[in-house]
């Protein structure tokens, strides 16, 4: 008997045909590419994270033959500038508000007038906050992993699934004071992740992602920043493994799934 043979499910590896970086206000850059056919129906990858980037292989996810294929790293991730992993860069101009502005300003950008969007976890919460900022620029939405970033979510993935996962719930409760064990970890991890001591940074990044395998990106900064690489052997979620956020803005009914930071909103929404 034949064995099955195996098929790569991805279109054939390919190079962008023209990159760049786009000057988004605040001083940030944010790094896009494009590939495919540059006549082709736009479509816009939403990575996730937040903190990850558009990596090489989510270019293979559209038909080169037919899509006009756009790919960019959010604000502070990935080949953007300032990085976030740098303890100097401001996260109060990284919220859900920039991130919908600057992801508008590259289709302007670009002269798209309405483009596919296409991604998965926190990408598809921006992705729907995207359109239902801008209806008329959408033409179609395709979501893998869908998350809303509904505070419910947030309270089951940092809270109510200890009780699957017992012995790394109690390893990442005890990754913060004392003080902080019974009330909001996802808070008392982001303030952590905002000490001006950088040991305590690290140590607070440890412990909210265990056994979780990092690396370390290089920046403009030249500094040393974490960012999640990998699955968990653990099976925890991430929680403030990187200090490369997204953090939600005041008054969002949605908060960031990943790397939770102090902008978290107390909306009646949540």
């Amino acid at each position: 008997m034949r064995s099955a043979e195996k098929t790569d499910p991805l279109y054939p590896p390919i190079e962008p045909y023209e990159h760049g970086l786009l000057d988004v206000g605040d001083g940030a850059r944010v790094y896009w590419e494009a590939c495919g056919d540059a006549h082709g129906k736009p479509a816009l990858f939403v990575h996730g994270g937040p903190g990850w980037g558009s990596l090489p292989v989510r270019r293979r996810c559209f038909d080169p033959d037919r899509y006009r294929a756009v790919l960019f790293d959010q604000r502070g991730c990935g080949r953007s500038t300032p990085h976030a992993s740098d303890p100097s860069t401001d996260l109060r101009s990284n919220t859900t508000d920039h991130l919908i502005a600057d992801m508008e300003r590259l289709r302007e950008h670009l002269g798209i007038e309405r483009w596919l969007l296409y991604g998965g976890s926190w990408g598809s919460t921006l992705m729907l906050a995207y359109a239902l900022r801008h209806p008329a620029r959408v033409s179609e939405i395709v979501i893998t992993g869908v998350t809303t970033c509904r505070r419910a979510e947030i309270d089951w993935l940092y809270r109510d699934v200890g009780r699957l996962l017992p012995e790394q719930w109690e390893a990442f409760r005890a990754g913060v004071p004392e003080a902080d064990r019974d009330g909001d970890l996802v808070a008392a991890y982001a303030r952590l992740m905002e000490d001006p001591d950088p040991l305590v940074r690290e140590r607070a990044a440890d412990a909210g992602a265990p056994g979780r395998t990092r690396s370390r990106p290089t920046n403009p900064t030249g500094r040393r920043g974490l960012s999640r690489v990998g699955p968990s052997p653990t099976g925890w979620p991430s929680s403030a493994s990187a200090r490369t956020t997204s953090p939600m803005a005041p008054g969002c009914p949605t908060v960031s799934c990943c790397a939770p930071h102090r902008a978290w909103p107390a909306s009646p929404a949540c």
